[in-house]
């Protein structure tokens, strides 16, 4: 499939802000995180999240009927994603709005937002909104049957672990940023993530490198039959081969692949290493190295899931 950069943007930039606003709402439940901390990081995850949402408009036909799609809600994960992100928005700014409030308010020994009916109820809300986004995303090309490489069972939980370790980190270092003390916990959490992602991701690339379940015939509705080619379906390029059959080199794949895993895995659990070890170390730096990294590797992590995706229609072309 042709990587569209809008698309890459959307999927990374989002999936960042909504993983912040799921680790922002936990934090809270907690009792663990200071309100400027929070404040700072849903302002931060809705301009992530907004961002990611503009950018995915460059990739509509007519941007000005976009909200047409909003009305298939019942048949299509796109317009479920666009109810759901429009519906975080509401406790999303209700959250920031607490927070600062707090934040006014604060007194000596305050240290987080006070946990009542209300506050627990909009964070539950928070991260469940969040999380269902993330997953309404991931299911817009898991639910396409005719690109294997989407449709496998790993997607899901991959675009989830993405955005729970690229947020997890942008919160860690807004919290530290002010110089917050972190236990191991925190760290510990983004390294099992980091592990999780790359172990998920090796396992991924290995089902979708076999090459595709369908053969000619399949792909002009002659299945179990020998189909040849006569003459080429087209003299020059059209949409469908301009769209359906991006072609990456393998070995080109493979140096991007593990440019992916070193930024999204090996780098943010080096940076982890001397949080762990040094219990006064200034943590803040690393964690943003961590999490810049991550971000980093969940743009081009993204860029091989569209380029290296193989439309069941290339075999016809």
């Amino acid at each position: 499939m042709h990587p569209a950069l809008s698309v890459i943007f959307f999927t990374s930039l989002s999936g960042a802000g909504y993983g912040l606003l799921f680790w922002s709402a936990l934090a809270t439940l907690g009792g663990r995180m200071h309100p400027w901390s929070l404040w700072i990081a849903t302002l931060l995850a809705l301009v992530l999240v907004t961002a990611g949402l503009l950018s995915s408009l460059l990739h509509l036909g007519k941007p000005a009927r976009a909200w047409r799609a909003f009305s298939q809600w019942r048949t299509s994960w796109l317009s479920r994603e666009g109810v759901a992100a429009l519906a975080t928005y509401v406790p999303a700014l209700m959250f920031g709005l607490l927070a600062f409030a707090q934040l006014l308010d604060v007194h000596e020994g305050v240290y987080s937002i006070p946990l009542d009916f209300f506050s627990v109820t909009l964070c539950v809300a928070l991260a469940g909104l969040a999380a269902i986004t993330v997953v309404c995303t991931a299911m817009i090309y898991a639910s396409l049957k005719p690109i294997p490489a989407w449709g496998h069972r790993l997607v899901v939980p991959g675009y989830l672990l993405f955005a729970l370790l690229t947020g997890g980190l942008l919160l860690m270092a807004i919290d530290t940023y002010r110089g917050t003390r972190l236990e191991n916990g925190p760290a510990m959490v983004a390294v099992g993530l980091a592990v999780a992602l790359w172990l998920l991701k090796r396992r991924y690339w290995r089902d979708v490198d076999v090459p595709l379940p369908a053969t000619r015939g399949d792909a002009v509705g002659l299945p179990q039959r020998q189909v040849t080619v006569f003459e080429r379906p087209h003299t020059e390029a059209n949409y469908l081969t301009r769209e359906m059959a991006f072609v990456v080199a393998r070995k080109h794949s493979k140096r991007m692949r593990l440019l992916a895993v070193a930024l999204f895995a090996v780098v943010p659990i080096l940076c982890m290493l001397p949080v762990w070890l040094f219990v006064h170390l200034d943590a803040a730096p690393w964690f943003a190295i961590a999490a810049i990294s991550a971000l980093a590797g969940a743009f081009v992590e993204r860029w091989l899931f569209f380029a290296e995706a193989k439309h069941m229609v290339t075999l016809y072309y």
